[in-house]
Protein backbone atom coordinates (compact mmCIF):
# COMPACT_ATOMS: atom_id res chain seq x y z
CA UNK A 1 0.00 0.00 0.00
CA UNK A 2 2.90 2.58 0.31
CA UNK A 3 3.34 2.98 -3.54
CA UNK A 4 0.22 5.53 -4.42
CA UNK A 5 0.62 7.27 -1.04
CA UNK A 6 4.03 9.56 -1.59
CA UNK A 7 1.81 11.66 -4.15
CA UNK A 8 -0.99 11.87 -2.05
CA UNK A 9 0.92 13.15 1.14
CA UNK A 10 0.55 16.90 2.02
CA UNK A 11 -2.72 17.28 -0.28
CA UNK A 12 -5.78 18.91 0.97
CA UNK A 13 -8.91 16.88 0.70
CA UNK A 14 -11.80 18.32 -0.38
CA UNK A 15 -14.15 15.77 -0.21
CA UNK A 16 -13.88 12.34 1.53
CA UNK A 17 -16.96 9.36 1.22
CA UNK A 18 -17.12 5.71 1.83
CA UNK A 19 -19.02 5.03 -1.56
CA UNK A 20 -19.29 1.32 -1.39
CA UNK A 21 -16.96 -0.50 0.07
CA UNK A 22 -14.18 2.22 -0.70
CA UNK A 23 -12.80 4.80 1.47
CA UNK A 24 -12.33 7.58 -1.37
CA UNK A 25 -10.50 11.00 -1.36
CA UNK A 26 -10.70 14.07 -3.81
CA UNK A 27 -8.17 16.56 -3.30
CA UNK A 28 -8.32 19.93 -4.14
CA UNK A 29 -6.07 19.69 -7.37
CA UNK A 30 -8.70 17.55 -8.86
CA UNK A 31 -6.37 13.91 -7.78
CA UNK A 32 -8.30 11.23 -5.74
CA UNK A 33 -6.96 8.39 -3.44
CA UNK A 34 -9.38 5.12 -3.19
CA UNK A 35 -8.53 2.69 -1.13
CA UNK A 36 -10.15 -1.25 -0.62
CA UNK A 37 -9.81 -4.17 0.22
CA UNK A 38 -9.15 -5.68 -2.59
CA UNK A 39 -8.49 -10.22 -1.22
CA UNK A 40 -12.36 -10.95 -2.21
CA UNK A 41 -12.42 -14.86 -2.66
CA UNK A 42 -14.87 -17.58 -2.55
CA UNK A 43 -16.92 -17.78 0.24
CA UNK A 44 -16.09 -14.50 1.84
CA UNK A 45 -18.00 -11.03 2.66
CA UNK A 46 -15.35 -8.46 2.79
CA UNK A 47 -16.46 -4.47 3.59
CA UNK A 48 -15.25 -1.16 5.70
CA UNK A 49 -16.93 0.65 8.14
CA UNK A 50 -16.14 3.63 10.75
CA UNK A 51 -17.82 5.36 12.86
CA UNK A 52 -15.76 8.53 12.46
CA UNK A 53 -16.56 11.92 11.08
CA UNK A 54 -15.33 11.98 7.73
CA UNK A 55 -16.90 15.57 7.13
CA UNK A 56 -14.82 16.78 9.81
CA UNK A 57 -11.19 15.97 7.83
CA UNK A 58 -12.45 17.45 4.63
CA UNK A 59 -10.08 20.75 4.32
CA UNK A 60 -7.21 18.71 6.31
CA UNK A 61 -4.02 18.04 4.60
CA UNK A 62 -3.21 13.94 4.30
CA UNK A 63 -0.47 12.99 6.83
CA UNK A 64 -0.05 9.31 6.49
CA UNK A 65 -1.82 6.20 7.14
CA UNK A 66 -1.26 2.91 9.13
CA UNK A 67 -2.56 -0.55 9.13
CA UNK A 68 -3.40 -1.66 12.45
CA UNK A 69 -4.28 -5.66 13.59
CA UNK A 70 -7.70 -5.45 15.25
CA UNK A 71 -9.48 -8.63 17.25
CA UNK A 72 -11.96 -10.84 15.41
CA UNK A 73 -15.03 -9.95 16.17
CA UNK A 74 -18.05 -13.08 16.91
CA UNK A 75 -20.72 -13.31 14.97
CA UNK A 76 -23.31 -15.67 13.56
CA UNK A 77 -20.82 -17.79 11.64
CA UNK A 78 -18.39 -17.86 14.47
CA UNK A 79 -15.20 -15.69 14.31
CA UNK A 80 -14.76 -12.69 11.50
CA UNK A 81 -11.36 -11.02 11.24
CA UNK A 82 -11.04 -7.35 11.48
CA UNK A 83 -8.24 -4.81 10.71
CA UNK A 84 -7.81 -0.75 11.44
CA UNK A 85 -6.54 1.71 8.75
CA UNK A 86 -5.59 5.20 11.16
CA UNK A 87 -5.90 7.70 8.28
CA UNK A 88 -4.05 10.80 9.55
CA UNK A 89 -4.77 14.05 8.65
CA UNK A 90 -3.75 17.80 10.29
CA UNK A 91 -7.26 17.75 11.47
CA UNK A 92 -6.11 14.50 13.44
CA UNK A 93 -6.80 10.55 13.36
CA UNK A 94 -9.78 8.55 11.62
CA UNK A 95 -10.28 4.90 12.10
CA UNK A 96 -11.40 2.37 9.07
CA UNK A 97 -12.31 -0.92 9.88
CA UNK A 98 -12.35 -3.80 7.41
CA UNK A 99 -13.83 -7.05 7.81
CA UNK A 100 -13.62 -10.54 6.17
CA UNK A 101 -16.46 -12.45 7.09
CA UNK A 102 -15.23 -16.28 5.43
CA UNK A 103 -15.97 -19.73 6.03
CA UNK A 104 -12.97 -20.56 7.94
CA UNK A 105 -10.81 -21.44 4.67
CA UNK A 106 -9.89 -18.24 3.25
CA UNK A 107 -8.85 -15.29 5.93
CA UNK A 108 -6.48 -11.89 5.36
CA UNK A 109 -6.78 -8.54 3.48
CA UNK A 110 -5.10 -6.90 0.93
CA UNK A 111 -5.66 -3.32 1.37
CA UNK A 112 -4.90 -1.08 -1.79
CA UNK A 113 -4.29 2.36 -2.66
CA UNK A 114 -5.01 3.99 -5.95
CA UNK A 115 -4.27 7.35 -6.99
CA UNK A 116 -5.34 9.29 -9.54
CA UNK A 117 -3.88 12.14 -10.87
CA UNK A 118 -5.79 15.25 -11.91
CA UNK A 119 -7.27 15.65 -15.44
CA UNK A 120 -6.59 18.45 -16.83
CA UNK A 121 -8.13 20.02 -19.93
Amino acid sequence: MDEPWPPAIGKTINGLVLEGDELVFRFEDGSTLTIFDDGQSCCETRYMRTDDDLDHHVGAKLLGAEILDAPSIEDERGEHEVQFLAIKTDKGTFTMSSHNEHNGYYSGFVVVAKYGEAEHA
